[in-house]
């Protein structure tokens, strides 16, 4: 093995393997070219190499949100590192350890005039769990420091000054990688190289000195009791769950809430919770209230009591305004490191994950009798024979293809789901309780969806599905440049010719500056990229055929395949407002 001659190098490295930190996504550069030898040298860890850094970012988060592990990406100096900021936002707020790692310039070298340098300490600021910026190594390129920094040398031998600097770099190692593995935020670790950058040698000239994440504090009970007579005195009891990751939740705990005629428990597509008691489309339940002819009468029966939450964060608008308007006595959120106050109501936080809560708390609550869950019941099943009634009616478009598209995937796909229209249309459907379901709810920008799902393919035990809108497709299109597409991936892309879901907003308007800087409608196609990225590609633009294409859009291939389907521009819209219109119409007595 060959290791990096720079001291900092081979001690982040260092750290990053003590840790765990397998999977790195590099950038090439030649700043970085320290930090990219150590890693590629090294066959403990799998590098991949992904050119455009935004891209890069989203990827390594898709790995992340896989593997629920940090992930570290590599890049140069200079604005390199600034694109990686959509998606280390992302995992901000979202709860995922982004480990960004960037080369920089010496510190004498910054607003002097050089190339492909910028102030790089602190540039996500508000972003990050910790920003750790290392010292430059006095023991490399000695001339050079005596040169430009001679005060780094004119006090003590320089082999103190180096150790100095050895054992600054190495607290901050383990403060920010211990951060990212306790706290699940992204943390941002800046590296500054003088050269020469390429030079090597056969042994480490370093040890790292190490200091392990701490165990979790455990989940203190003392004071449960209390909240658990609250909730069985209550006879009006609603769960809310936001993105949850599949399978982190045991049955059991679900299917005594599930049972109890005081609890409704609302559902997102991307909560990937399932029973047959649970409302997985909120919005078609908050609707009919909102055009019914006493709807605060309705949101007053509705009003929960306890309201009580977990996951992360929420899509549907609709049942934030309600909730922010028809407050909960209690507000009780379920999540180890962060409770967001989403309704301005929040009253207590327990600091734990769902399966500790309930593990202790189901065995002190006792179902209460009730209409609570009885009466909303019927209203949903109401609402499930409506919605089938109106897709049998309605004209081929944007809804009704997501509803043909959702029923047709097959069991146990990892399925993506692009931001914007997508996501929200998939709330209004039912899907198979087998599916695994992820979307980029954190700042829930179109920027990265294709990166990430490609990323969350690499180790996805199933194949994976990205269903995407023609904006967040040709935005993210990079997303397929690299060269770790699975054969078994599938894009589906919802091609309305532009930002469709500008035309349901209030403000729409059929003039030309709307549908140029709102709408931004075009006439592209994505078959180029298909065959630019070596995509198998398909093109439909009606039911039927869709429902051919469909058949064997899944079948095994050697090449990754991408579904294009158009559906019209000027009539998605009043079909999904005339859907709300359809069932909210006699349904609520």
């Amino acid at each position: 093995m060959r290791y990096s001659s720079i001291p900092s190098a081979q001690l982040v490295v260092q750290h990053c393997k003590a840790k765990k930190i397998k999977n790195i996504v590099i950038s090439p550069g030649s700043r970085n070219a320290p930090l990219t030898i150590d890693f590629s040298e090294d066959p403990y860890f799998k590098c991949f190499s992904v050119v455009d850094e935004r891209s890069a970012a989203f990827f390594a988060l898709g790995i992340a949100q896989q593997l629920h592990e940090p992930v570290a990406v590599v890049c140069t100096s200079g604005s390199a590192l600034l694109n990686y900021y959509p998606a280390v936002a992302e995992a901000f707020y979202s709860g995922i350890p982004l480990v960004v790692i960037s080369a920089d310039r010496p510190v004498y070298k910054i607003d002097v005039g050089d190339g492909q340098t910028i102030r790089q300490d602190n540039v996500f600021d508000r972003h990050i769990g910790y920003s750790a910026n290392l010292k430059q190594d006095i023991a490399h390129a000695v001339e050079r420091v005596g040169k430009y920094k001679p005060e780094w040398l004119s006090e003590g031998k320089k082999e103190d000054a180096q150790q100095e600097t050895q054992d600054f770099n190495d607290k901050e190692l383990n403060i920010s990688l211990n951060m990212a593995l306790k706290k699940k935020l992204p943390v941002h670790i800046n590296v500054p190289f003088e050269e020469p950058l390429y030079d090597t040698i056969s042994e480490p000239s370093v040890k790292a000195l190490i200091i392990p994440a701490k165990k979790k504090d455990k989940f203190k009970t003392s004071d449960i009791q209390s909240y658990a007579d609250v909730w069985n005195s209550s006879a009006k009891k609603m769960v809310l769950v936001g993105v949850n990751p599949p399978n982190a939740v045991e049955q059991q705990f679900l299917d005594t809430l599930a049972n109890d005629p005081s609890v409704i428990l609302l559902t997102e597509t991307t909560s990937n919770l399932h029973h047959p008691n649970f409302f997985t489309s909120i919005d078609s339940i908050v609707a009919p209230i909102e055009k019914s002819s006493e709807p605060s009468l309705l949101f007053t029966k509705l009003q929960p009591q306890i309201l009580l939450t977990f996951g992360g964060l929420v899509v549907s608008k609709k049942i934030k305004a309600f909730l922010r308007e028809y407050k909960p006595e209690h507000h009780w959120h379920i999540d180890e490191l962060k409770a967001f106050n989403t309704f301005f109501c929040l009253t207590h936080h327990f600091k734990t994950d769902a399966n500790s809560f309930f593990g202790k708390f189901i065995n002190l609550i006792r179902p209460k009798k009730g209409d609570y869950f009885a009466y909303w019941n019927e209203r949903r099943l109401q609402y499930e024979l409506k919605r089938m009634d109106y897709m049998n009616q309605i004209a081929f478009s944007d809804m009704l293809a997501f509803d043909w598209i959702l029923k047709s995937i097959p069991e146990n796909y990892n399925v993506q789901l692009a931001n914007s229209s997508t996501v929200r249309y998939a709330q209004l459907f039912n899907l198979d309780p087998s599916l695994k379901i992820f979307c980029n709810r954190g700042t829930s920008g179109i920027d990265g969806s294709t990166s990430t799902a490609v990323g969350s393919a690499i180790y996805a035990k199933t194949p994976t599905l990205l269903i995407t809108g023609d904006l967040s497709f040709f935005y993210d299109s990079n997303g397929l440049w690299n060269n770790y597409i699975r054969p078994d991936f599938r894009i589906i892309v919802i091609n309305n010719n532009g930002g469709g879901i500008f035309r349901i907003l209030p403000g729409q308007e059929e003039t030309e500056n709307f549908a140029t800087f709102f709408e931004t409608a075009h006439n592209k196609n994505v078959e180029h990229l298909s065959a630019q990225f070596g995509f198998e590609y398909m093109l439909v633009n009606g039911v039927t055929s869709l429902n051919d294409r469909l058949k064997d859009f899944y079948e095994k291939s050697e090449k990754p395949k991408i579904l294009e389907v158009h559906t019209p521009r000027f009539i998605n819209n009043k079909i999904l407002l005339g859907y709300f219109d359809f069932i909210s119409s006699k349904s609520l007595t």
